[in-house]
């Protein structure tokens, strides 16, 4: 079994596949959802290592489950890459606020979701 463990969260269903066989082919575990209330479930019962989740999605949107996230003390502390649409970008501000680790514009490399994966997990983990 993995010993890490990422959430990732899109109603594109390719954009989940891709980023999940990229973070499995490096030893995580992945958990997936296509909709931020599910995931905010996922997260509560699984807490992930992080979450990677997108900006616009049906039910929840993702800065709404970050919202959720944020005020539920098992799950406050996990770090969070926010993936975003052109021309959808998030304010420094509302960022800092809910605590988004990193904001990613669409298209993206799997190996730039990793490399930050990897960035954003060392940064929380003081390394």
């Amino acid at each position: 079994m993995a010993d890490r463990k990422a959430l990732v969260v899109d109603d594109e269903f390719h954009i989940v596949q891709v980023v999940a066989i990229k973070l499995r082919n490096n030893g995580f575990e992945v958990i997936t959802a296509d909709n931020g209330a599910d995931a905010y479930t996922l997260a509560c019962e699984h807490k992930p290592d992080i979450v990677i989740t997108d900006y616009q999605m049906p039910g929840l949107t993702g800065l709404e489950l970050i919202e959720k996230l944020r005020s539920t003390p098992e799950t406050a502390a996990i770090p969070v890459i926010m993936l975003t649409a052109r021309g959808f970008a998030i304010d420094e501000q509302k960022k800092e606020k809910l605590g988004v680790n990193v904001c990613l514009s669409k298209p993206f490399s799997p190996r730039e979701v990793f490399q930050t994966v990897e960035d954003v997990l060392r940064q929380t983990a003081g390394v």
